[in-house]
């Protein structure tokens, strides 16, 4: 059964809501873009825009990598939906896709 971050991060996806949470001890603002699993472990590809991190956020900010159980203090975020750069390769992030926003609703 998928945890509640799991649950809190669908819901927002499938709604288009930004998040802001904590990460890895870091206060993060992202747009969550794809969700679901790597080896049975709950993760989600993410833009992150704003917020801390620990290296560095470039201007315009960076996709990420979350593994949802470090995921603390989950919130909807006011503003307008983020998105950054197509990728330059294929995510590696997920290898069992749950939810992809990039996919129109009519076909998930």
């Amino acid at each position: 059964m998928p945890s509640a971050t799991y649950a809190f991060f669908r819901r927002a996806m499938l709604e288009r809501k930004l998040i802001v949470c904590r990460y890895q001890g870091k206060r993060r603002e992202i747009a969550p873009h794809i969700l679901g699993f790597k080896n049975r472990i709950e993760k989600a590809l993410v833009f992150q825009f704003g917020g801390d991190t620990n290296s560095s956020l470039p201007p315009g900010g960076e996709w990420r990598c979350f593994t949802l159980t470090e995921v603390v203090d989950a919130a909807v975020l006011d503003g307008e939906w983020q998105t950054g750069a197509s990728h330059r390769a294929p995510q590696a992030c997920i290898d069992i896709v749950d939810v992809d926003v990039n996919i129109p609703a009519t076909l998930r």
